[in-house]
């Protein structure tokens, strides 16, 4: 009885040699480390996701500057020969023509307009403010970017439809010319604020303590305290990504400006090139850093797997070569815009005006030095193409999508055949004709629309009809709910066609 009593010395003996079993709880520790073997391995899948997403927007913005002048060049000779050639057909020009002819001439129109503002009394004027008030005009800054290039796609794509609109269709509009003024002030404003912001940055750079540089900085801190602790759906956090890769590729760019106009002011001397590294270095790593953890916990705290970044780069695939094909509905760059929120007009109209004032060209060998210059954009252009042509080929083979490419038109024509006629005889002639497929811009944009039901019929009352599709999806998982989300998420993952993560991001 005494050596049963409780005594301080069992106690002590019991707490020392008392022993557990991990495997009677199996399953919670295998998904534990399961979640320390995905955010190991979300570096790893993040940053592809982000080089394959840089250089979609790196073809998109070397478009701008090496195949829109050649192509607007054809066709304003098209234009001018319309007299002599006669009027063969029932346009004068193609849809993909006036499209090149607006973009070109709102280039010339902005690059002409950002003339009358002047860089050096921009800079000097933001460098005579406080370094509280700079930090608050650079978040300003950030949000009206983002503002900005949520609403800047929607004008052009108005733009490009009210002037490319078969004739027959009568629909309400306020006409080209409105639509095209409209597009030129929000390029010529957007160029503004990217230079505010450049300008901003630059002060940055040349502050004697670094503060202004270092508080910049941190503040990309304060974006993963606005975003780990939200919940996140698959679609959400493609949207997070592509905001991500457009402002990375952004912040790339604005270095360069910054890089440009400080070599300028010490009169190209590489020394000077070597002070600025780091601190490029640092703002570099810096937002690499903070996308890493952002993601990494974002996955952690949504039960979502690494894999998703491949899904997300198969669907960037899907996007590219579907535009290339004969019937592409729209311009594999404008793909881009819509996909990832980038538009490369204003920041095209930017580095044009920075470069020209800090490059003179003087002489012959400055002019074949500059027609050089241009033949390796275009060499860079094409190589480029030809390389994330060949990867996205590849990561739509790996995701078994080559169906969807060849599906997708084949479902356009025939829910727009019953509307105009029944017999089925119909879909050849619009694939004959790669005209009409740019004509017909509105049939893919409405085509997000008819999928969106299907979901919301599942959950009412309405199995039986989809019922045929869905048991192959449903096989897979057994809760309903799971099932269901998993279901919306493989759907709408190709139909996201705008920049709409950003009210999230802002919060």
């Amino acid at each position: 009885c005494l050596s049963l009593s409780p005594s301080l010395l069992r106690f002590m003996c019991a707490e020392l040699t008392r022993g557990y079993f991990l495997e009677h709880n199996e399953a919670k520790y295998t998904e534990r480390r399961e979640r320390v073997y995905t955010c190991m391995r979300i570096p790893r899948e993040l940053e592809r996701l982000m080089i394959f997403g840089i250089f979609l927007c790196l073809d998109a913005f070397l478009y701008v500057f090496t195949l829109l002048p050649l192509r607007t060049l054809l066709a304003f000779l098209r234009l001018l020969t319309i007299p002599c050639c006669g009027l063969g057909g029932s346009r004068f020009l193609q849809p993909a023509q006036v499209c090149d002819l607006l973009k070109g001439l709102i280039m010339v129109l902005c690059y002409s307009m950002m003339h009358y503002v002047d860089y050096a009394m921009m800079y000097h004027l933001i460098r005579g403010q406080s370094v509280i008030k700079l930090y608050i005009i650079y978040n300003m800054l950030e949000v009206a970017d983002r503002l900005f290039s949520s609403f800047g796609q929607d004008i052009l794509d108005a733009l490009y439809w009210t002037a490319t609109e078969p004739k027959s269709r009568k629909t309400a509009h306020i006409g080209v010319i409105p639509h095209f003024f409209m597009a030129v002030f929000y390029v010529f404003l957007h160029a503004i604020l990217i230079m505010v912001q450049a300008s901003t940055l630059n002060v940055a750079f040349n502050s004697h303590n670094k503060s202004l540089l270092t508080i910049m900085m941190s503040n990309n801190f304060v974006e993963i305290k606005g975003s780990v602790f939200k919940k996140f759906e698959k679609n959400n956090l493609f949207q997070m990504s592509n905001s991500d890769i457009k402002e990375r590729f952004t912040n790339y760019v604005l270095l360069l400006i910054v890089c440009l106009r400080n070599m300028e002011q010490f009169s190209w001397n590489s020394d000077h090139l070597w002070v600025l590294l780091p601190d490029v270095f640092m703002v570099i790593m810096s937002e690499v850093a903070v996308d890493i953890v952002k993601h990494a916990f974002i996955t952690k705290f949504n039960d979502i797997t690494a894999d998703v970044y491949s899904e997300y780069k198969a669907s960037l695939a899907f996007e590219l070569v579907s535009s290339r094909q004969q019937n592409a509905y729209t311009d594999y760059s404008d793909s881009v815009a819509r996909r990832m929120g980038f538009i490369p007009l204003p920041l095209a109209v930017l580095l044009i005006r920075v470069v020209m004032s800090s490059v003179k060209i003087q002489g012959a060998l400055s002019s074949v030095c500059l027609l050089l210059f241009y033949l390796g954009l275009i060499t860079m252009k094409v190589l480029n193409s030809i390389v994330i042509l060949g990867k996205s080929c590849h990561y739509v083979k790996e995701a078994n999508m080559e169906g969807k490419l060849f599906e997708r038109p084949t479902a356009q024509t025939s829910k727009q055949t019953p509307k105009k006629a029944n017999p089925a005889k119909s879909p050849p002639p619009s694939v004959q004709r790669p005209s009409t497929s740019i004509t017909k811009q509105p049939s893919p944009r409405a085509k997000p629309f008819p999928p969106a039901p299907p979901p919301v019929t599942e959950v009412t009352s309405d199995p039986p009809p989809d019922s045929p599709p869905k048991p192959e999806e449903s096989s897979s998982e057994t809760p309903q709910s799971t099932e269901l989300k998993h279901r919306t998420t493989k759907k709408d993952l190709l139909e996201i066609d705008r920049f709409t993560i950003c009210g999230n991001r802002i919060g």
